[in-house]
This record gives structure tokens, sequence and C-alpha cells, in this order.
């Protein structure tokens, strides 16, 4: 019987009608597993912690070659859905145009490499396996989704030889840009607490304001490092400072302030927190004040150094676009930084402009061209 190729724009407009909102599934992931059920894929449903994953693998558990698609399907909220000039959970086409939420990030990824894998595996079934990995907890807090998925895999004896997760990367134009890395992502929460006090009477109080206006400049005004041969340099940024005080004539007990730091491959999260708690220590010692930290660590930072896995996406890319991309660590975190302790792992996808907006979209052809180049690295992989 003649295979039908998959359409990944409809199956794009089928996932856009899924409401999956983080940690919602929405019907998303089960339109999916029918989908590769029907194509011989072989799934399994690994939720966990309220959340739901999907892991499909066409071909033999252990193959000597073993390529993996990752991404997600949840979306974030559509906000003011009357701001909308389409349904956000619509997936209306118009002149061209794909409409709703997940339209960019990624429910078109997903559909693309989908398509691409149903496809392949259907015209020339491969000498090894194909892997898709595919989350609903990337836009949450990200602790039950596609780490959900590698622990399931490593318990069972799954692996990936190697894997391309496809959020979109591309700033302006289709094809310019691949992540081989990340920036790693902490953020501290620090609460300075002194001795309230009359503000006519300022010594006989502990003022926390000042000891926590020194500690912010000398946590911005640190350079971290001057970037490395693939990353930029790493940043600082504070983004909140609040006392919660409306008298004028109280000094308060307690300062709070919130940082979040973006790090390349010169540090790693450990050696930042120390950083940070010797100026904490520093300041205490100062103004008198006693001080606490909280830390989040999102990532750390990691690189896929350029070589065969870089080059095969960069050829696909190439040979179906025309555009040669760079190679690039900028942006956020993404779900790569799980894979990257797993296997080698790089990021390819669509033009992000649009991605969390309202009217998120992509165009149609680019959904066709994610698909050809997929398909083509799949081909290539196995070649």
């Amino acid at each position: 019987m003649t295979h039908s190729p998959l359409d990944p724009v409809r199956l794009t407009a089928d996932l856009i009608r899924c409401p999956s909102v983080t940690p919602e599934e929405g019907g998303a992931l089960a339109l999916l597993e029918a989908v590769l059920s029907e194509a011989g894929f072989a799934c399994t449903r690994v939720d966990r912690g309220g959340v739901a994953n999907l892991f499909a693998r066409w071909g033999a558990k252990g193959a000597a070659l073993s390529f993996g698609f990752n991404g997600h399907t949840d979306v974030v909220p559509v906000g003011d859905a009357a701001a909308w000039s389409m349904p956000p959970f619509g997936g209306v086409e118009h002149e061209g145009v794909l409409y709703g939420r997940g339209a960019c990030d990624m429910k078109s990824g997903v559909a693309a490499f989908v398509a691409a894998a149903v496809d392949f595996v259907a015209a020339t079934p491969p000498d090894g396996a194909v892997i898709l990995a595919i989350t609903g907890d990337e836009e949450g807090d990200a602790v039950d989704g596609t780490r959900a998925i590698l622990d399931w895999m490593d318990a069972q004896g799954e692996r990936m030889t190697a894997c391309l997760v496809g959020e979109p990367t591309c700033p302006a134009r289709m094809g310019e840009m691949i992540k081989i890395g990340r920036r790693g992502s902490l953020t501290a929460w620090i609460t300075l607490t002194g001795v309230q006090g009359h503000s006519a009477y300022p010594h006989r109080a502990v003022n926390p304001l000042p000891a926590m206006a020194r500690l912010m400049d000398r946590l911005a005004s640190h350079t971290l490092d001057a970037g490395t041969e693939h990353f930029d340099p790493s940043t600082l940024a504070i983004v909140t400072i609040d006392t919660g005080n409306p008298a004028t004539n109280v000094i308060p007990a307690e300062c709070r302030a919130t940082v979040n730091i973006r790090f390349n491959d010169s540090h790693d999260s450990a050696s930042l927190i120390r950083w940070m708690q010797s100026e904490l220590d520093r300041v205490d010692a100062e103004f008198g004040t006693r001080g606490a930290m909280r830390v989040k660590v999102s990532g750390e930072a990691f690189l896929t150094p350029p070589g065969p896995l870089s080059d095969l996406v960069a050829r696909a890319v190439a040979a179906e676009t025309g555009v040669t991309p760079v190679l690039s660590t900028s942006g956020g975190t993404s779900d790569a930084r799980f894979v990257r302790d797993h296997c080698p792992v790089v990021e390819f996808g669509l033009v992000g402009q649009t991605m969390h907006q309202v009217d998120e979209r992509v165009e149609v052809a680019q959904i066709h061209q994610l698909k050809a180049i997929y398909a083509r690295i799949l081909r290539d992989y196995f070649a």
C-alpha cells in the first residue's frame, strides 16, 4: 500500500486546536500518539507529577544508530483573548499564515519532525531507530517533562545516539541559526534582615536598605567574564528590590531582592553561588545585617562542540533553504540542557519572532520547509 505523505501544516493546525496550556495535555499528546502508533511507532506515555509526556520509537531498542527529536506541545497562556485577531486555539490559516497559540513555539516544530519521521520510516526504513521524546512541561517548571522521559529511558535501556530539539532558533530568516549550546541560568532570592526603628533615631536601628543597595551594586557592577570562544559574556540582572514599607518614619526590618544570572561555560552554578554568598557575608559584616539566600538553578551552561552533528544539520539547512546557518549559543534555556547529559544535541527550528505573543503565527511555507530539513537530516544520518 502506498504511503501518503503526512501534512505538517494540517497536523500543526490540529495541535493548535488542543488547548494544552501548561500543565494541561489538552489532547495534543493523545493526537500524536494516535498518529505515531498508526505509523508503526511503539508509543509509551511517560507521565510524571501530573505532567503528560510521550516517548515514541520506530526500530529496535538499543540500535547502534538512534536519531532522536525532542520538543513540547505545552504552550503559554493566551493572555487577553480579545486582543487576538484570530481565535487563539482556532488553528486558522489566512493568506499563507497559520495563527494560534503554539503555532511558532513549538507545535509547528513537533508537527514537522513527526511528519518527517513518519514519512522517512515508511519510505526508507533505516538500519536503526528513530525516537521522538515529546513533553507537556517545557513552558512550566520543566521538572517532570523531558527530564522524566530521560529518566525513564535510562531505566528502560533506551538510548539516542544524537538528538535535535525543534525549538524556534532563527531570529529573522529561515535557516540562519543553529543552537549548539545554551547559557546556564540561576535565580537568587536574597533577604537582608536588620532591626526596625524610628527614622528619627537611625542609630537605634539596623537599616537593611543601604546594605542591600551596597550588595546589589557589588553584584551588578562585577564583571563575571569577557565571554568565551562560543559564548557572549555572562550577565547578572537585578530584577526586583522590595521592602513593602509604606511609612516614611519607619526604618524597615527587612529588605528583599532577586537577581538572575545567565552564565557561559567559564562558570558553573556552584562557583557563582559561592561568589554571591561571599559578597552577602561581606555586607553582613559591614552593616550588621543578617542575610539569607535561596537559589534555583534552571540549568548549567553546555556546549555541543562544532562537529559531526552540527555539520549534518547545517548541510541539510543549507540544502533546503540556500542559507548557511551560524552556530550560536544565544537565547534563554531549553530542554536541550537536559538532553546534553544523554547524547550530543543541537537545536534547529523556525523563525521565532512571534512566540508567546498575541496573534502568534507562522508562515505555512516555513512548516513545509522545516519538514524537508528534518527529513534530509534523517536520510543523511542513516545513509
